[in-house]
C-alpha cells in the first residue's frame, strides 16, 4: 500500500466537501436570490463535488471499508463546515456545536477500531 491509496482519498474528500458546503449552505448568504436560481447554482457546484467524491471513494475503497470512508467523510464535513460557518457565513460555532461535533468525531473513531 502506498501513500497514494491512503492519503489521496482524504485530499479528494476535503476538496469535495468544500464544494459540497458551498453548494448546500453558500446560498444562505444570499437569501433574496430566487430559490430556482439557488437550486440550479447549487447543482452546478455539486457537480464538482461529485467529480472529487467518486474517485475519493473508488481509490479509498482499496484501503478503507465503506463505513470507514463514510466516517472519515463526516469528520471532514464537520471540520470544513466549522470553518465555512465562521468565515463565510459569519456564524461562529458555540460550545454546544463543538461538543456535538466532538461526539460525532468519537463515533467516527469507533468505526476505525478493528
Amino acid at each position: 500500500m502506498t501513500g497514494y491509496e491512503r492519503y489521496l482519498p482524504i485530499l479528494l474528500l476535503v476538496g469535495s466537501n468544500i464544494f459540497m458546503t458551498f453548494a448546500w449552505y453558500g446560498h444562505l448568504k444570499y437569501r433574496s436570490a430566487p430559490i430556482l436560481t439557488v437550486i440550479v447554482v447549487s447543482w452546478g457546484i455539486a457537480f464538482f463535488e461529485y467529480i472529487l467524491m467518486v474517485p475519493a471513494n473508488r481509490i479509498g475503497a482499496t484501503v478503507y471499508s465503506a463505513p470507514q470512508l463514510k466516517g472519515m467523510q463526516e469528520v471532514i464535513t464537520l471540520l470544513v463546515f466549522a470553518g465555512f460557518s465562521t468565515w463565510y457565513l459569519d456564524q461562529p460555532l458555540k460550545w454546544n456545536h463543538w461538543a456535538g461535533f466532538a461526539l460525532i468525531i468519537v463515533a467516527a473513531w469507533l468505526i476505525f477500531l478493528e
